[in-house]
């Protein structure tokens, strides 16, 4: 069996970064895809470019790759050291990945790498298949506020990336029905087990991590546990004192305003924010509305306002002076 240089493949240093082999991969890729390169050897390239990025675009890989040294060269003679792979771990190997490519890349990440696990696994019995527990998986997800008061199932479609028959990289859709926990904050973490990488040798699958956050709300902020509402009241209103009517996330709720509110004045409804142990608060955030003068009696109302009020709102800016 004879030594691959991966990197002399792809033509790229043993320490370029990942975007510099995906760039060359991907020049590559192009010039000896069978269906239009007119290279003699394009075929059995456009395979060795694909094996030598299946080892170089996954850290893991590469690494463990790494673990063998810079001194083999291309084409010498090549058995795996004992044990070289020890201490890594291939959370996305799939046997039928090295099915595909080499006898050199089988040797390293193929059945007998996979052999090699097994048996350290089940203590150096011969014969034993290996199995490994899928890779796990993450990803965000937005889900409305309300669902985080109520609790919910939603249909939630999911993106990933998966290499084809060409060599590169293309997204996948595929939708879940999750439940959605009443009390769930953003930031938190939704699992569903088993919705992960798939196994290998029959192992379990991983698991799917979903990181949730809110979709944006005309209404409503919200920071931990808590949520802020701003609320439009009439000048007599907050001057007099009065009785409303509030939206919260889960309905509205009738509010008392205490006379002489000013803008800006914050009323706690408290437990009315996310549920939890404790739960959050709700923050009513009064803001002043002036009605338009927009008529010939609102505008005399505003001037009787005037006249019978000896109010200056800038008094603090000019300390009295008119």
């Amino acid at each position: 069996m004879e030594f691959k240089d991966y990197y002399r493949l792809l033509d790229v240093a043993r320490d370029a970064t990942q975007d510099e082999i995906k760039r060359a991969y991907r020049k590559l890729a192009r010039k000896y895809h069978p269906d239009v390169s007119k290279e003699a050897d394009a075929e059995e390239r456009f395979k060795e470019v694909n094996e030598a990025y299946e080892v170089l675009k996954d850290p893991e890989k590469r690494a463990a790759y790494d673990q063998l040294g810079a001194n083999w060269k291309a084409g010498q003679d090549f058995r795996p050291p004992p044990d070289w792979n020890q201490g890594f771990e291939y959370h996305d190997m799939n046997p039928e990945d090295a099915a595909q490519f080499s006898d050199f890349f089988e040797s390293l990440f193929g059945g007998d790498f996979a052999g090699g696990h097994a048996r350290r696994a089940r203590g150096g019995a011969h014969g034993a298949h290996f199995h490994a527990r899928g890779e796990d998986a993450h990803a965000r997800v937005a889900i409305a506020l309300e669902d985080a008061y109520r609790g919910a199932t939603r249909s939630l479609a999911l993106k990933h990336t998966e290499l084809g028959a060409d060599g590169r990289p293309h997204l996948v859709e595929r939708t879940l029905n999750v439940r959605i926990p009443k009390g769930v904050r953003e930031g938190q973490m939704i699992r569903l087990s088993g919705q992960g990488g798939p196994g290998i040798g029959g192992g379990a699958a991983g698991d799917l991590y979903l990181e949730v956050t809110f979709e944006p709300h005309g209404l409503y902020r919200v920071e931990g546990r808590d949520v802020y509402l701003s609320l439009p009241v009439a000048p007599w209103e907050a001057a007099l004192g009065a009785s409303v009517e509030a939206p919260t996330p889960d309905g509205r709720v009738d509010l008392k305003i205490p006379p002489n509110s000013a803008g800006g004045r914050r009323l706690r409804l408290r437990g009315r924010g996310i549920p939890g142990d404790p739960p959050g608060d709700l923050y009513v955030v009064l803001s002043i509305a002036l009605p338009p003068a927009d008529t010939e009696a609102a505008r005399e109302a505003y001037r009787t306002c005037a006249r019978s009020m000896p109010f200056d709102p800038r008094a603090d800016l000019t300390g009295g002076r008119p």
